[in-house]
């Protein structure tokens, strides 16, 4: 498959996105500032070179507005040491300015009035001292910025857990299953090149970077100080699909590094016994809140997490996490038995780019059961979360698993998991483009059939419905040659021409499609297997399109009585068919009974699925909209 080596990135500028600091925006504030002067475009050319999103005001007015318009970026500010007196106290607790930098002639002078705010990280007569202070302040920042996620769990029950897990475990099986060429490295520098290409610094690693990546282990460039593990655990934290699979050769090559040392060092006893390893960060207080409520429940690192040995150290970091307001200083303290668990973890010492590190780096994605929570110091601002890494037998991990085994099929290559996954997740346009090159490079008629369904999938899902028809009747002639009348995939691919059908208003040819794929079923599947009660939803959805609302709603509680028995409380699909009968109900004008199934799935979807995943999207929608009816 050489030609979809190209089709993991696509070369276009993406500003500062994935780059250091590119979650910040900065604002230097200073009446004195002339951009036509040297010396305002070489504190610019400094500043840029830490947050590549520099903002420039002279005035207190504009900067406020510059302040109050943005919200999704955490603010650093850079202000002169008069303006910065008059400014700081109506933008101190403003949640989104993250850190002040004050910026003066007569430090001792304005250092007097500094100390009283705690957001003022320095007060500085030059810009290295500033952009070194500001460096810091980032890195801790990513220090407290790791993804977890965590829901009480029970064995009924499955959790937002699998949302943001289990989503980054498929890529990552999926990435782990995928040779990466030269080619994937070359696009990856290109994106870095454009992503820092105002940062001479990184500029150089990057060149470094290209130059001895193979002279040097993955694990030590994980821990060089350098543009990788930022640009790394903010896609993670993101779960930003593009930059993960840009960056798809490195995880892999990290992930089997971590591998093949866990087995070396397991087999020269260096891990025998149960021992404890800690991480010191902050957490919002709103996450802590959650965080309180889920003892009992599992936890998931959804990156590569570095943990130590060494208590005390760890705890300083929880310690500083309090010195900005708006955070909580947890001391996770994590018990670690190898003989229960396989999760690989190896020590960093001699491997790493700091040779003495005492770090203990875990595999991507990995998962904790939380014991207890309590105060450290009887301090309401200071935590120690004692969890357990989970053992391999954890019924809770094990739902999980099947539900990951689920969605990937083991009888795809690793490019059509690929495209599978990336239709998941909205990336149509990706998995056409992966699609649309295997079909040229396969002459296998069972793969093109495969490719053919999935080529149809993209294109209904890109409202293209002629062409999604004329990919789907390609796919079942094909596969009408080669396998039995009564195959599941046969019943699929009738599905789907059923669905295309639909949405252009041709019901009865809809129905007859659905109604082919339900008599497949009903003689090759269990009376209550989920596959079923999709079909029947889907001849429900024909009857509610029809108008003909008692006949939708009788498929629909076919659907779901299938549902409550088969799948998880909080799987998405029930709350698919949960919309589907608040929509039934609302056009019967019984809006209190719309409303109360719409509120059904938008409580699930708000548990499974991503936060901006378009059904859940919808679902919000739906309620908000009956809610001005009622």
């Amino acid at each position: 498959m050489d030609k979809i080596k190209s089709l993991l990135s696509t070369r276009k500028s993406s500003g500062a996105k994935g780059a250091v600091g590119q979650e910040f925006l900065l604002i230097w504030l200073d009446s004195n500032i002339d951009t036509r002067t040297k010396y305002s475009q070489n504190v610019v050319t400094q500043l840029d070179s830490v947050i590549h999103n520099v903002k420039i005001s002279t005035d207190n007015g504009h900067c406020l507005q510059l302040i109050q318009s943005m919200t999704d970026d955490k603010i650093c500010m850079v202000v002169s040491g008069t303006l910065g007196e008059q400014i700081v106290p109506r933008v101190h607790n403003m949640s989104q300015v993250y850190a002040i930098f004050v910026f003066c002639a007569n430090k001792t002078r304005h250092e007097q009035w500094a100390k009283d705010w705690s957001k003022i990280k320095a007060v500085c007569t030059d810009v290295d001292s500033i952009c070194h202070v500001l460096r810091k302040v980032i890195q801790e920042s990513e220090q407290n910025t790791f993804i977890t996620t965590n829901e009480n769990l029970t064995h009924k029950t499955i959790n937002k857990l699998d949302s943001s897990y289990m989503y980054i475990q498929i890529l990552k099986e999926i990435l782990l299953t995928i040779k990466f060429s030269e080619e994937h490295m070359k696009e990856f520098i290109y994106c870095c090149r454009e992503q820092f290409r105002k940062n001479n610094h990184e500029l150089d690693n990057i060149e470094r970077f290209e130059r001895e990546y193979h002279k040097k282990s993955p694990l030590w460039w994980y821990t060089c100080e350098c543009f990788l593990y930022p640009m790394i655990n903010r896609a993670l934290r993101l779960m930003d699909v593009d930059m993960i699979i840009k960056m798809g050769f490195f995880i892999a090559d990290l992930d089997r590094q971590i591998q093949q040392l866990y087995s070396t060092q397991l087999n020269k006893n260096q891990f025998n016994k149960h021992f404890m390893v800690y991480r010191g960060q902050g957490l919002s207080k709103e996450d802590f809140e959650h965080l309180k409520k889920n003892e009992g429940g599992l936890m998931s690192f959804n990156n590569f997490l570095f943990t130590s040995m060494n208590y005390n150290d760890c705890l300083k970091f929880a310690k500083r996490a309090m010195n900005t307001l708006d955070l909580v200083g947890i001391q996770f303290a994590m018990s670690i038995n190898p003989s229960r668990s396989s999760v690989p973890f190896v020590s960093v010492k001699d491997v790493s780019y700091y040779n003495d590190s005492d770090d203990i780096i875990f595999s991507m994605n990995t998962v904790f059961r939380i014991h207890t929570i309590k105060s450290i110091e009887k301090n309401n601002r200071l935590f120690q979360v004692d969890m357990e890494l989970t053992s391999d037998t954890d019924k809770d991990l094990q739902v999980l698993g099947d539900r990951i085994r689920e969605e990937i099929s083991l009888d795809q290559n690793e490019w059509c998991k690929l495209g599978h996954f990336l239709c998941k997740m909205g990336k149509s346009d990706k998995a056409r483009k992966i699609y649309e090159t295997m079909l040229e490079q396969t002459n296998d008629d069972t793969e093109k059939g495969y490719i053919y369904e999935q080529i149809g999938l993209v294109k209904y899902n890109q409202g293209e419905y002629d062409e999604a028809l004329k990919f789907y009747k390609k796919s079942l002639e094909i596969q009408q040659k080669y396998l039995p009348p009564n195959h599941p995939n046969l019943a699929l691919c009738y599905k789907r021409i059923g669905l295309v059908h639909n949405n252009m208003r041709k019901y009865a040819k809809a129905l007859s499609s659905y109604e082919k794929a339900l008599e497949i079923q009903q003689n090759s599947l269990s009376a209550n297997h989920p596959d079923l009660a999709s079909s029947y939803s889907d001849i429900g959805t024909v009857y509610n399109d029809m108008e003909e609302y008692s006949k939708a709603l009788s498929y629909y509680e076919k659907a779901v009585e299938i549902q409550q028995k088969s799948l998880p409380p909080n799987h998405p699909n029930l709350a698919s068919s949960y919309g589907n009968i608040g929509s039934v109900y609302e056009n019967l004008k019984k809006f209190s009974k719309a409303r109360s199934f719409y509120e059904r799935a938008v409580d699930i979807g708000q548990k499974s699925l991503p936060s901006n995943h378009p059904n859940l999207q919808q679902w919000k929608n739906n309620l908000e909209h009956i809610k001005n009816k009622l």
